[in-house]
């Protein structure tokens, strides 16, 4: 008995160093999957999609990629990014913003870059945000990118994880309004269809009258016996 109690204790001593020294390794791998605009590319990559959490499938990206690659028609750099994290204290909206300053920054020599056209999706909070540089805010104004982030990009992201249509969608809406149309507008919410059910409501349990069937029939029950006694005990 003295040995088993002594172990028990050592066992909990284990246990305990076990579990701080897997929280200070885990600590490590936690930070570096923390993301922010620094780990980015210093200049716009080659490509239009960023698919760094991994949640695009290869017809998905190529679909995207080549929407995005349209949008130089209307002489707008297009780019769509995923990330699983952001560094701490860093929202969304802000690393759009640092994003359009670091890849405008420094362009090539003699060259005039096309204004950027930014779409981020937060994967594990399921957070939207659209970033436009000047001069391209004109013709898309703040109201429609927060619109469309909010609305045309989330709506899909809540209802299913659906990346690749919120993304599809988004960029639809937007190249409308580029090439002189009207705004669709905000994607319509589909309301769920009332069930109906045969279990009737308290209210109409209180209004029903079958409490008063139930005293009725006790009532006869009890009375027609004992008239029946009455009469043949006579």
């Amino acid at each position: 008995m003295l040995a088993l109690a002594s172990v028990t204790p050592l066992l909990r001593s284990l246990l305990s160093l076990v579990l701080a020294l897997g929280l200070v390794l885990a600590a490590p791998v936690a930070a570096a999957l923390a993301l922010s605009a620094a780990d980015l590319p210093p200049r716009p990559p080659a490509e239009h999609v960023l698919d760094g959490a991994k949640v695009l499938s290869r017809a998905g990206k190529a679909e995207i990629e080549r929407q995005l690659e349209g949008f130089s028609a209307e002489r707008v750099d297009a780019r769509l990014i995923t990330l699983t994290r952001l560094d701490y204290g860093l929202g969304l909206d802000s690393l759009a913003d640092q994003l359009l300053e670091r890849w405008s920054a420094d362009p090539p020599a003699g060259s005039s870059p096309d204004p950027l056209l930014l779409l981020l999706i937060d994967t594990q909070t399921r957070a939207t945000a659209i970033a436009a540089q000047a001069p391209l805010d004109r013709q898309l104004p703040t109201e429609l990118l927060e619109s469309t982030a909010a609305t045309t990009m989330a709506q899909p992201l809540r209802s299913g994880d659906r990346y690749r249509q919120a993304a599809v969608e988004a960029l639809q809406r937007l190249a409308t309004v580029l090439q002189g149309g009207e705004d669709p507008g905000e994607p319509v919410v589909e309301e769920a269809a009332a069930v109906v059910s045969n279990i009737p409501s308290r209210e109409e349990t209180s209004s029903s009258n079958a409490f008063t069937w139930v005293i009725v029939l006790l009532v006869v029950g009890t009375v027609v016996p004992m008239l029946t006694w009455w009469v043949f005990s006579r």
